[in-house]
């Protein structure tokens, strides 16, 4: 059996760190990923909900902020609880094993690409595997492809 997922997408608004009783820092978050335009060449984006662990959040709540690209590689889990009224709620969400970011936290279209590698254990909660590369930040990992593409927040879908 097999359960992943590689997105890529936008932030929908900033990261914010939390931690559990115990310490263990956790970031919910959403991001939008354009879906292919319909038939009438409207586009559009489905927002899709990611939960990071441990040192993954953390990173991700200091360096990342709304709107900048990112790609998020895990594994899609569902759960329901009752709410405040009684109600069953369903939950689907992705659970972040890997995250690279596209873009920097600072400068939005930048050069600026990094990734922290996490391995799931059955108790659900990640665990480090490796350590955090070390990118150079000043280096262009696009100059190869041409010239760059400016991206504003206008161009955001949310």
């Amino acid at each position: 059996m097999m359960n992943k997922v590689i997105l890529i997408g936008r932030l929908t608004r900033d990261p914010e760190l939390r931690h559990t009783p115990n310490g263990t820092a956790v970031c919910q978050f959403s991001i939008a990923v354009d879906r292919l335009p319909d038939q009438n060449g409207q586009r559009q984006a489905d927002f899709i909900s990611v939960t990071v662990w441990n040192r993954l959040a953390e990173n991700l709540a200091k360096y990342m902020s709304k709107g900048r690209l990112i790609a998020v590689e895990g594994r899609i889990q569902t759960r329901n609880y009752d709410n405040n009224e009684g109600k069953r709620v369903y939950v689907t969400e992705i659970i972040a094993s890997n995250i690279q970011y596209l873009e920097s936290k600072n400068t939005g279209n930048s050069s600026f690409a990094n990734s922290s590698n996490y391995e799931q254990s059955d108790n659900s909660q990640p665990m480090m595997d490796a350590p955090m590369e070390t990118v150079d930040i000043e280096k262009d990992p696009f100059e190869s492809f041409g010239e760059s593409v400016a991206i504003s927040d206008n161009d955001l879908p949310f």
